[in-house]
This record gives structure tokens, C-alpha cells and sequence, in this order.
């Protein structure tokens, strides 16, 4: 595991790759905690938290999530350990009383759905990448994807919940023999503007 203090550029963005298949090591529930406890002080709006992560990590679980995959995905998801299907809670807003004490920040959701769609998958996908970086600072590889059959996910793994699947992440020690070379990028000048 890392030292928090030996971080650097190149383990969380210049030479951190995203992994396709995974070395047979296994990734213990305590890293998969201390994901948890990095990842839960990301920025959301009004302090909303909507993600919730299922990690798929037995033989049982993970057979029937290799069902649920687009055929592209089944060899990846099949040599990671890890598995996290990163869901987003659509009563997020029954928690703000909680995490937005001083405001009555459910009333901004209660009965309006498009608000509580966007604002969920908004944050969902920000407090995701979040996950992804503290993952990869805690020495893991990921592996995102959102090639799977989100109604075979959400009902094999989230049925009876008020969660909806978001993406899925691998997770584990990549094996980088396997890597192809990495891929292009935009320029400053091609993806943003000055104004």
C-alpha cells in the first residue's frame, strides 16, 4: 500500500493506465475500506453523497456479474479480483438532514425527478472519479467501464434498493504486460478556451 505523503503525478494521472486485465493477487476488504474512507470527502452539491459501491468479489458474485457484461468486458471483469458497481441512491435527498443540517435541502428534491436524475448522476460520477484516484494512490489499478446491461446489473445486484447502477470499475494490480500503447490525448488548445 502506499504512503500517503509518496503520492505523485505520475501514479495518479501521467502513468496510471487503465487496466484490462489484472494480475491473480488478491485486493484485501481493508484497501477496498480505505478506498471508501479517501473517496467520501470528495465535493458534492449540498453535500449529497450519492454514490453507494457493491464490490463484487467472490466466485458466486462475480459469475453472475460476468452475465450481466458486454462480451468485450467478460475476460477484464473476469481476471479482477474487484469488482465495484458504483450506483447512485435515488433517495440520496432522505440523508440531507444529516449531511446538510442547516438548510432543509430535501425539500429541493422531494417530488421533483428530474432534479434528483441529474443532481444523482452528476455527483455519482464526480465522487466515481474520486473512487478511481483513491484507488489508484492506494497502489490499485482501475478499470472503468460502462459496457454491461445496467436492467441484468440492477436486477441481479440491486433489485429491493432505491440504488441505480451507474459504471463499473475493476480493481486490482494491472498487469502491464498487457497493455497496449497509450493513446492520444487533446491539447490545452483543443479542448478548452480562454475568455
Amino acid at each position: 500500500m502506499s504512503n500517503p505523503q509518496s503520492v505523485s503525478f505520475d501514479q495518479l494521472f501521467l502513468q496510471a493506465r487503465t487496466a484490462g486485465k489484472f494480475l491473480d493477487k488478491p485486493v484485501e476488504d481493508a484497501l477496498l475500506v480505505r478506498i471508501h474512507d479517501l473517496m467520501r470527502w470528495a465535493p458534492t452539491s449540498a453535500n449529497c453523497n450519492p454514490l453507494r459501491i457493491v464490490f463484487v468479489r467472490t466466485q458466486e458474485a462475480k459469475a453472475r456479474l460476468l452475465s450481466c457484461m458486454a462480451p468485450g468486458n467478460v475476460a477484464k471483469t473476469q481476471s479482477a479480483p474487484v469488482t465495484a458497481i458504483l450506483a447512485m441512491d435515488m433517495r440520496f435527498h432522505d440523508r440531507l438532514l444529516q449531511l446538510f443540517p442547516h438548510v432543509d435541502a430535501k425539500a429541493w428534491f422531494e417530488g421533483n425527478d428530474k432534479a434528483i436524475e441529474e443532481t444523482a448522476m452528476r455527483n455519482s460520477s464526480l465522487q466515481a472519479a474520486y473512487f478511481m484516484l483513491a484507488a489508484r494512490s492506494l497502489g490499485l489499478d482501475c478499470g472503468p467501464m460502462s459496457g454491461f446491461h445496467a436492467d441484468a446489473v440492477q436486477q441481479a445486484f440491486l433489485g429491493g434498493t432505491t440504488w441505480k447502477v451507474n459504471l463499473l470499475c475493476n480493481l486490482g494490480y494491472g498487469d502491464a504486460s498487457a497493455l497496449h500503447p497509450r493513446l492520444p490525448r487533446l491539447s490545452f488548445e483543443e479542448a478548452c478556451k480562454l475568455i
